[in-house]
Order: C-alpha cells, then structure tokens, then sequence
C-alpha cells in the first residue's frame, strides 16, 4: 500500500506531523484500536527501484544493502470521508530514517507502508485510565485519550526534553495530566517510574497503556505489577526504542529485552 504527502507540520520541536492522502488510501481500513500502527518502508536514497514498490518484492529481487528501512508507527488519525491519514513522525536531526524524511518530505512525495494493525483501545468497562509514556508514544496516547468514555478518570504521565514540546491533549474523560521535563541528567531515566510511586490511585480497575524507552517501561511495568498488583492482562506493554542505541540496534536486541522484562514479573 501506499500514499502521497499532502502536507506536513512541526507541531513541536521533536514532532514532524505528515498528512497523506491518494495512492492506495481507497482501500485503508482502520482497525478500533488506538494504538493502530503501520509498518512504513523508506528506501535508500539511490534505491534501484520506482517509489511506489512492494516491499516483499523488492526483498526477493535486490540485495540487502538497498532494502528499505522498516519502522512502525503510530496512526494519528484517519479521516474516512477526505481519505486523509495522518502519522506523526518523532524527528531528531539526521538521526534515524523515518524522522529525517518526515523532515524532508514535500507534498506529493511517495510513503509505501503495510498495515494497519493494533492492539489498544481504552476500556469502556474500566474504572480509570492510566497513560505513561515518551514523545514516541504521544500520538497513540493522544488518540487512545479522545477514546475515553466521557467522565471517566484518566491518568496521563509524559515524559519530554521541555514545556515547548507538549502538546495540548483533549478528552472526554477527566484528565490528570502531568509534563515530565528531561534535564539532561541520569535521573532522567526514572522520570516515570518515580511520578507513580507516590501517585494516589483512583478506586476501581484500571486499564493501563504504557509505552516508550525501554529502560523507563521496564521500570513503570515492574512497579505497576510488582508494587502496585496490576494485573498484566490489565496492561498494554511495550518498549518502542532504547536509549543508546540506534533503531537498526535496537531491533536486533527488542526480543531478548523483550523477554526479560516479562520475566521480571509475570
């Protein structure tokens, strides 16, 4: 599958926001989770192929060294009657692949992708909400925040690099929101974990999205299972990316991270 840009902002130092319509955008069907994602494919700048390409294709026909980079990301939102899809890119520098062409890309350059898939949406049934995370997971917790039934507590903890990086978040639940600023120091890395421990949880089941640095979800997923009794059926988990490590290093590792920190607390 793939679409065109239409548009793109930077709607926060660190955020790149691209708005793609046209291309295969016809048959899009977006899943009901809010977490919904797709695997984006951008190839090599002197890629020996057209820009609109099949990724399983191009796999069988050229070598590993023209291959497109594969990187998930959130879907923002969807727009089924102006056929609009928008992802919102985290950007620094000429770091990565995916932010360096979310910086570059101008309206009518080509995005091919395979997706959607998902596995998050708020609870309708659940008491409260808890929503922790980093700026990688800030358009799946600003989307799963407009799904909130109306009135519901829900419990946000973001963590950024300063008050120009926040965005204004909406919901029809009641919002306990807290901005978490980076300072350059090794605290940083237990931001998170450490705004929870001395939270006052709201009474009843809570259903819980935590998602960002590894490190930081590993710390937040063992004190909410550990120290807090959540149940992890009650949980969605995941660690999107590694401090001191590159993406491709990181894939290369998620696994093995991947499986011991679930051994951590079952």
């Amino acid at each position: 599958m793939h679409a065109r840009v239409r548009s793109t902002a930077r709607i926060t130092p660190s955020l790149v926001r691209v708005v793609l319509g046209d291309g295969d955008l016809d048959g899009f069907v977006a899943p009901d989770e809010t977490d919904a994602y797709v695997n984006v494919a951008i190839p090599p700048a002197e890629a020996p192929y057209d820009a609109v390409f099949d990724p399983q294709q191009v796999r069988a026909d050229h070598p590993a060294e023209v291959q497109p980079a594969r990187r998930r990301y959130t879907v923002r939102s969807w727009d089924p009657t102006a056929r609009e899809l928008t992802i919102d890119f985290v950007v620094h520098g000429t770091e990565g692949v995916a932010g360096p062409w979310a910086e570059a890309a101008r309206p009518g350059d080509v995005l091919v992708f395979e997706g959607p898939s998902g596995g998050y949406r708020p609870d309708p049934e659940a008491d409260w909400h808890l929503m922790v995370g980093d700026e990688s997971a800030l358009p799946a917790i600003a989307a799963s925040l407009e799904a909130v039934p109306a009135g519901a507590p829900v419990v946000v903890r973001l963590v950024c690099d300063g008050p120009d990086h926040e965005l204004e978040l909406t919901t029809p639940g009641r919002l306990d929101l807290a901005w978490l600023h980076r300072t350059g120091v090794p605290a940083d890395a237990t931001l998170l974990a450490d705004s929870l421990r001395d939270l006052a949880f709201p009474e009843g089941r809570v259903h819980a999205f935590v998602h960002g640095e590894a490190e930081e979800v590993r710390a937040v997923r063992r004190h909410l299972l550990a120290d807090r009794g959540l149940p992890r059926a009650e949980m969605s988990c995941s660690p999107y990316w590694r401090r001191t490590m590159t993406d491709e290093a990181w894939r290369r590792v998620k696994r093995e991270f991947v499986a011991a920190m679930e051994a951590d607390v079952g």
